[in-house]
């Protein structure tokens, strides 16, 4: 039997370490046992999913060496590689269940299932689908159907008994069929769910492996209740342990950075940010914690995968990169990635139209751009000037900026002026009480070249990061104030 592995990112955002992870290790699985590794764009999203984002997860996950024998942009004979075309391939194994009683048409509406759900919580109970509309007679059904009322299509779930999941590293794990939801197979467009999709595909991509988070624990029982019905043999499976925040939290952006992006940005080496990804997860034989992805390959065994929550720790990847540097190489290879970080000349002619009507001689070049190559800028809440605006109108308006940040991906300077002009007007405060603490985040600055044109060629991840830093600076949100803000940022959009 041939290894064949699959990592399947959801186009809808920054290129997520989480994403280089799971790749990380299916890569390593593949590779040391001559098999195949394939790259699968989930896009089955598609208010959410966008070309852009699909473009940064495979531009990223290349500039780590992660590559791909199989994916969207290079092929191959298990294609087509996105979901959005293969809609036509999930509804005829959508129709299959429905025909063979293990699936069925749920005409319920959005109302009925919140009145649903209140009721089973109010009386103690696991909210969940009743079945209501699994017993609709076949008549009703047909009718309902040619009157082109909406519907979707749930899968049928055992009343009583339990599952077990086989795990590779966690033996296997005993879950109720009571707690398991009769899930969604097909939306009212068409067009699958997750669980169903990623069935099909990992039976007719002939995927031997799956190496996911253990977040998806609890949905494995809908998945092989799928290979079941469909009567197909279920992949091997192995569940790995989330990355966390120092704090023991699931990784997030709101406590650490999660774009790979931003530690390309950053200057970090991707042999290192590889090297530290694989040393979160596993182990080599000697304990050695410096190695290479060729090293791990070659040493790699699904044995050594460490069940404990792996501490995403930047301080800990900022030492590794650093032996990186040191000891791996010379001054002239040193020269050489750091002249393609930054100091290259496509970078130079995007800075020099921002500062040449502001200096007269070379050497004032260096504080007024320092910001372009820095991390975090260095300041304090004085920088901030807070005697106009409160602490806690700053932290708003810099928490409304980085939610509108996060939703661009249409990145450059024209697109960046007119977010900040919407938002001026949506919170009907003026542009330059809005952009002023906008440049101190940015730039550590109130005064620097021009912002949006500075934001355009500093990229988006580190714009974003530099904006949760500075909230971080004003002293925070916390989960309360966080919940009002979400109310108040929601209200504004529907103005």
């Amino acid at each position: 039997m041939k290894v064949r592995t699959r990592v399947a990112p959801s186009p809808t955002g920054d290129p997520h370490v989480g994403t280089a992870y799971m790749s990380l290790f299916c890569l390593c699985l593949a590779r040391q046992h001559g098999g195949e590794f394939v790259l699968r764009i989930e896009d089955t999203d598609a208010a959410r999913s966008t070309p852009e984002s699909e473009a940064a997860i495979l531009e990223s996950l290349r500039w780590l060496g992660l590559e791909w024998d199989e994916g969207p942009d290079i092929g191959g004979p298990y294609g087509p590689y996105r979901q959005s075309e293969r809609k036509d391939i999930y509804g005829q194994y959508v129709q299959r269940l429905v025909d063979e009683g293990n699936a069925f048409h749920c005409f319920c509406s959005a109302e009925t299932l919140d009145e649903m759900r209140k009721e089973q919580m109010s009386r103690g109970e696991t909210a969940r689908y009743d079945g209501r509309c699994m017993h609709l007679s076949p008549a009703e059904v047909k009718a309902r159907l040619a009157a082109s009322e909406p519907n979707v299509v749930r899968m049928k779930i055992p009343a009583e008994g339990s599952c077990i999941v086989h795990d590779r590293l966690r033996g296997d794990i005993e879950i109720d069929w009571s707690q398991i939801d009769m899930q969604v197979l097909q939306k009212t467009d068409g067009f699958p769910t997750y669980h169903m999709a990623v069935v099909v595909d990992d039976h007719l991509m002939e995927i031997t492996h799956i190496i996911r988070g253990e977040e998806w624990i609890n949905s494995a029982p809908k998945h092989l209740l799928l290979y079941q019905y469909l009567g197909w043999e279920v992949p091997e499976i192995i569940h790995m342990p989330l990355l966390r925040n120092p704090d023991k939290s699931k990784l997030s952006k709101r406590k650490n950075p999660t774009s790979i992006n931003f530690y390309r940005r950053m200057g970090f080496l991707p042999e290192a940010v590889v090297n530290y990804l694989g040393m979160l997860g596993w182990s080599m034989p000697d304990g050695e914690e410096k190695f290479s992805l060729d090293t791990m390959i070659s040493h790699f065994d699904l044995n050594r995968i460490s069940l404990g929550g792996p501490v995403f720790d930047v301080d800990k990847l900022k030492w590794l990169n650093g032996r990186w540097l040191r000891e791996e190489f010379s001054d002239e290879a040193f020269a050489d990635r750091i002249t393609d970080w930054a100091l290259n000349r496509e970078n130079l002619l995007k800075v020099i139209p921002l500062i040449k009507e502001r200096v007269d001689i070379f050497s004032e070049m260096a504080p007024l751009t320092s910001f372009l190559l820095e991390g975090m800028p260095a300041y304090d809440v004085s920088a901030f000037n807070t005697k106009k605006q409160s602490e806690e109108d700053l932290r708003r308006i810099l928490q409304f900026v980085l939610w509108r940040l996060e939703a661009l991906r249409d990145w450059h300077r024209d697109a960046i002026n007119n977010l900040f002009m919407e938002l001026g007007e949506a919170l009907d405060i003026k542009i330059r009480d809005l952009l002023a603490p906008v440049f101190i985040a940015i730039s550590g600055k109130p005064v620097a070249p021009p912002l949006f044109d500075s934001m355009a060629l500093l990229g988006p991840d580190i714009c974003r990061a530099r904006v949760r830093h500075a909230i971080e600076v004003l002293g925070g949100v916390s989960k309360k104030q966080l919940k009002k803000l979400e109310k108040d940022y929601e209200a504004l959009n529907r103005s």
